[in-house]
């Protein structure tokens, strides 16, 4: 009778061990608006162990709760910790013909402002409240003339890129003109927009390169381990891969030396002086 009792606990304790064993890991973190540092290359180890962490960053427009570049999780038992998120956030521009106290403030998702327009203009459809919502302002935050809701003045300007025509004084409804960027910088968003009821469509934006001078780099004791340059000029999106000067070690993880460029920033990775014993 013992050996058999002893026989059912046994077995007890090796169930209770798988049961507590299970779920032990994460899987993929989907991200919606963003994604972990070098996904391409480490989405195959998933799912990983308690303990394991990793860095993400949100897409242009949305930020994460800690609003840091690069956010940490962790793989705990409950799961990423804390939750992977991607807010967005609205700036909110100076208002030509109207005020509102909300102009040069960011508004995250879900916030709203209030606009007073000058007599004789208003916002589109009659609103006075905009929302930052997941596309951007439910409305754009801009006073119009009554009467001008057929032709379209000037497109909008953007930092760093034109349009690819000559600029007229008024475009008709349903008119179309395309931006095209600096070189170097790249275009995100629709490459042409179109007069609308006396509305331009959303302007893309250029993104700014990111530039690795020797400076920066002697600094963080690095060097740039497959172009043999001073200085480099990486388009947002491209990968900037270092590695440690002679005599020194990685003071920073592996994956640091693998760095996107993200709109004119780089986290650089760091290095330090191997001494000898």
């Amino acid at each position: 009778m013992a050996t058999m009792w002893l026989r059912i606990i046994a077995a007890l304790i090796v169930w209770v061990s798988c049961v507590h064993g299970q779920g032990k890991s994460c899987s993929f973190p989907d991200i919606k608006h963003g994604s972990i540092y070098d996904e391409d290359r480490y989405k195959e180890t998933f799912p990983v162990a308690i303990g394991k962490y990793f860095y993400y960053n949100c897409d242009q427009n949305f930020v994460s709760p800690a609003q840091t570049l690069w956010t940490k999780i962790t793989c705990t038992e409950e799961g990423w910790s804390p939750k992977p998120q991607c807010h967005r956030y609205c700036f909110f521009p100076w208002v030509e013909k109207g005020h509102s106290s909300n102009e040069g403030h960011i508004h995250l998702e879900g916030e709203t402002a209030t606009i007073t327009c000058e007599p004789g203009y208003r916002l589109l459809n009659n609103k006075s409240v905009i929302t930052c919502e997941e596309n951007g302002w439910s409305i754009s935050p801009m006073c119009k003339q009554f009467n001008s809701r057929e032709n379209c003045g000037p497109p909008p300007p953007i930092d760093n890129g034109d349009i690819t025509s000559l600029p007229l004084k008024s475009y008709a409804l349903g008119s179309i003109v395309e931006y095209q960027c600096q070189a170097l910088y790249v275009l995100q968003g629709n490459r042409e927009i179109i007069c609308t009821n006396g509305w331009w469509s959303s302007p893309p934006k250029c993104l700014d390169p990111c530039v690795v001078s020797e400076d920066i780099m002697n600094k963080h004791n690095i060097k740039l381990r497959w172009v043999d340059r001073n200085k480099l000029y990486v388009q947002s999106g491209d990968i900037v891969e270092f590695g440690c000067k002679p005599g020194h070690h990685s003071k920073t993880s592996s994956q640091s030396f693998r760095v996107h460029c993200l709109e004119g920033k780089l986290m650089y990775p760091t290095c330090e002086l191997t001494i000898l014993e």
